[in-house]
C-alpha cells in the first residue's frame, strides 16, 4: 500500500536509507556493549558491567524505535547480522580489550554516531520534509551524547 503522509517518494527513501544505517550503527554498538559487559574484568568490574548493560538496555529499546519508523515509513528493515554489518559506519569489536580500551572504543563509536546522525539531520533539513524523522533523529542523537558522556568521565 502505498505511503501518503505528505513525503514525496524520494523523502522516503531517503529517510529509510539513512535509518537503516542508524539501526546498523545500534546493532554494531548494541553487540559490543553487550561483549565488554560479558568479558570485562578489574578492579572496577562491577561499575563497568552496571554502566555496559544500562547502555545495552538504552540503545535495545532504541533499535526497537528505529526498525518501527523503517516501517511507518513503508520500507523494510534489514535483520541480519550481514545486512547490518554491510550498512554500519562502525567497526565490530574483534579482540578482548582491558576496560580503558573498552571505554575508549565505546566514546569513539557513540562520538561517531553523534557525528554522522547530525550530518544526517542537517541534510535531511536542507533536501526533505520529513520533520518526523528529522525530530526522531535527533531524539536518537541525544541518547548516545549523554551516553558518550558518562563514558567521558570515566575516561577523565
Amino acid at each position: 500500500m502505498t505511503i501518503k503522509i505528505g513525503l514525496s517518494k524520494k523523502d522516503l527513501e531517503r529517510s529509510i536509507k539513512n535509518l537503516t544505517v542508524v539501526l546498523s550503527n545500534k546493532m554494531i554498538l548494541y553487540v559490543k556493549l553487550r561483549k565488554f559487559h560479558w568479558n570485562v574484568s578489574g578492579n572496577s568490574f562491577m561499575e563497568l558491567h552496571k554502566l555496559f548493560e544500562d547502555q545495552y538496555n538504552n540503545i535495545e529499546h532504541s533499535i526497537d524505535e528505529v526498525a518501527e519508523r523503517i516501517s511507518k515509513l513503508g520500507g523494510k528493515t534489514i535483520g541480519t547480522m550481514k545486512d547490518f554489518l554491510e550498512h554500519t559506519t562502525l567497526k565490530e569489536s574483534t579482540k578482548y580489550e582491558s576496560q580503558e580500551n573498552m571505554l575508549t572504543e565505546l566514546l569513539s563509536d557513540h562520538e561517531a554516531i553523534i557525528t554522522n546522525t547530525r550530518k544526517m539531520i542537517v541534510n535531511m533539513e536542507k533536501d526533505s520534509e520529513d520533520f518526523g524523522t528529522i525530530d526522531f533523529l535527533t531524539s536518537l542523537m541525544q541518547l548516545h551524547e549523554s551516553q558518550a558522556w558518562m563514558i567521558r568521565n570515566y575516561l577523565s
